[in-house]
């Protein structure tokens, strides 16, 4: 599921397509966010720019729009959609010791990359405040978040069905080989955990060989409903279908989801992808409309719950090493056939030549960044000191 409020929601590989081309927490980090334009905005380059001194901007070539390069920076721009239609919604926290950008010499190396992905009705804020502070503690890192399809700033580039676990892989992996990155790590909590292993099944070039992926309270194969008192996704993205598309207040989502059952902290939650309904620049607009597409959610959540990608993790390629992390309190979604199946995958993978860990995450239920973000961000930082030592020894 989804990234945020606390004790919320229970509930050789393929080469794609791609072509050639290989995609591969600072005391202040910077801040890079890239959406599609607005349909009546399609004609114009809207450049929102707020930057400290020092700072340095780079052309995007295809559109001359600017990007900045340096922390302490801060840069919101709109693309031509000709150019970036299938760019997905994106911010890049960087530490302050990264000096790069996409739009640099090519022959420049691009700096430690990790990429983090929400669950199903999260958004890339869900991670706002965890890259940062990884940014401050590896200031020689980078970190990308995306709005995944159907959900936040993605949602309103119109993307073609089927919307499934692969194809949201596949946004991911087409953002990555524009902005000429390669990848390190990929973290990715519930429905973004199956989104990561299913990046590492169907590309080879735009990911690093090695590269350490995170896959955060989900299994790799069944979704196990929540139990007695716990809240069901699946019926909660129904119930919000049935919704009508503009309401009145937040507090009118609130109280009939709270009226249905669902939890005080998921309802609340829900209610912050509610955005006023008013045209720009008027504030007096008493509407507020949902800004996800519900029905492609609905479909993504189903297919999350039907794939498996269990055979990516029983014959891990060789450089990958996958982590599974689960929540002490989450118990409901792991059951002793999967913990037995990835015990043997760690045996076998090791002999492979890659890498299978089971990690435990105390004092968490399922929202482990929100629930125990102290606990989650010791057990990552050791990836990222893994992976600093080793490109320091390579360089």
């Amino acid at each position: 599921m989804a990234a945020p409020p606390p004790r919320a929601l229970s509930a050789e590989p393929r080469r794609a397509a791609l072509g050639t081309a290989a995609l591969s927490a600072p005391r202040r980090g910077a801040r890079v966010r890239a959406a599609r334009p607005r349909e009546e905005s399609f004609h114009t380059h809207r450049l929102l720019m707020a930057s400290n001194i020092n700072s340095r901007s780079s052309v995007c070539p295809p559109c001359n729009c600017a990007q900045m390069a340096l922390a302490d920076t801060i840069v919101a721009y709109q693309p031509d959609a000709d150019k970036h239609a299938g760019v997905l919604a994106y911010e890049l926290v960087q530490g302050n010791l990264v000096q790069w950008n996409s739009f640099m010499d090519k022959s420049i190396p691009d700096p430690p990359t990790a990429v983090l992905l929400h669950g199903i009705l999260g958004s890339r804020k869900n991670w706002g405040s965890f890259a940062k502070r990884l940014a401050q503690e590896f200031p020689m890192w980078q970190f990308l978040l995306v709005d995944l399809r159907c959900h936040g700033d993605s949602a309103s580039i119109k993307k073609r069905g089927p919307h499934t676990v692969a194809s949201t892989a596949l946004d991911v992996l087409k953002l990555i080989m524009q902005l000429r990155l390669t990848p390190r790590v990929l973290v990715g909590h519930s429905f973004g955990g199956k989104v990561a292993l299913s990046m590492v099944e169907q590309a080879a070039k735009p990911l690093a060989r090695p590269v350490r992926v995170w896959v955060l309270d989900a299994t790799p194969g069944k979704v196990r409903a929540g139990g007695d008192g716990e809240d069901h996704p699946a019926e909660l993205i129904e119930f919000l279908r049935r919704m009508p598309t503009q309401v009145s207040s937040k507090q009118e989502v609130v109280d009939a989801l709270v009226k249905e059952q669902f939890s005080v902290d998921v309802a609340r939650w829900v209610a912050t992808n509610l955005r006023r309904s008013s045209p720009l620049g008027q504030r007096s607009s008493s509407s507020f409309s949902w800004t996800f597409d519900l029905n492609g959610i609905s479909e993504m959540y189903k297919s999350y719950e039907d794939a498996n990608l269990w055979r990516i993790v029983e014959n891990v390629p060789r450089g990958v090493h996958i982590n599974f992390l689960k929540a002490e309190r989450s118990l409901h979604r792991w059951a002793l056939e999967d913990l037995q199946r990835i015990h043997n995958a760690e045996e076998l993978a090791a002999d492979e030549g890659g890498g299978v860990e089971m990690h435990v995450l105390e004092d968490a239920g399922h929202w482990v960044h929100a629930d125990n973000p102290d606990g989650l961000f010791r057990i990552l930082s050791s990836t990222f000191r893994i992976e600093t030592t080793i490109r320091g020894m390579q360089d």
